[in-house]
């Protein structure tokens, strides 16, 4: 990623287009946090050992454990996963969508990230999306093996 700033406008359009991702039992269990402050991305990085690029701007996608707690869904429920990551696909097509880069990482440690964040009680975040503008030279990818929908699908006859 460039060092050039995301436009806030991209970051709310993006959050805008997130909204609309589907959600278990339409509940929005999920909720984001976003920040361009250059300190607060530094400190992100410090505490996140999978954050490798140097986002302009992140978003953290979080689950709100108090609401679930309030709909009265045990805590080993898969549902507020499931809003995890509809809302991380939506939100990475959304950035494309937008000119940006983006990308998400999961290695992190939660309670820093919930510091560095200032998270509200009872949210926690899940997976932190860093966002930029993609650089002109990007590292040579690995060569994934092509997967056609047939390697990956099973019938049941």
């Amino acid at each position: 990623m460039t060092d050039e700033p995301v436009a806030r406008e991209q970051i709310e359009t993006i959050l805008d287009a997130v909204r609309w991702a589907p959600t278990a039992g339409n509940r929005h269990l999920q909720r984001f946090v976003a920040t361009t402050d250059p300190g607060t991305l530094r400190v992100l990085r410090m505490v996140s050992p999978g954050m490798i690029a140097k986002p302009t701007a992140a978003i953290a996608v979080c689950v709100d454990h108090a609401l679930v707690a309030e709909y009265g869904f045990p805590p080993e429920n898969h549902g507020p996963w499931i809003d995890v990551g509809t809302a991380t696909a939506t939100l990475l097509l959304a950035a494309q969508a937008v000119g940006l880069g983006a990308g998400p990482v999961s290695s992190f440690s939660r309670a820093a990230v919930g510091v560095v964040l200032d998270l509200p009680e009872g949210w926690v975040a899940e997976l932190v999306v860093c966002l930029g503008h993609p650089a002109p030279d990007q590292p040579r990818a690995i060569k994934p093996a092509r997967l056609t929908w047939r390697d990956l699908t099973h019938w049941v006859p």
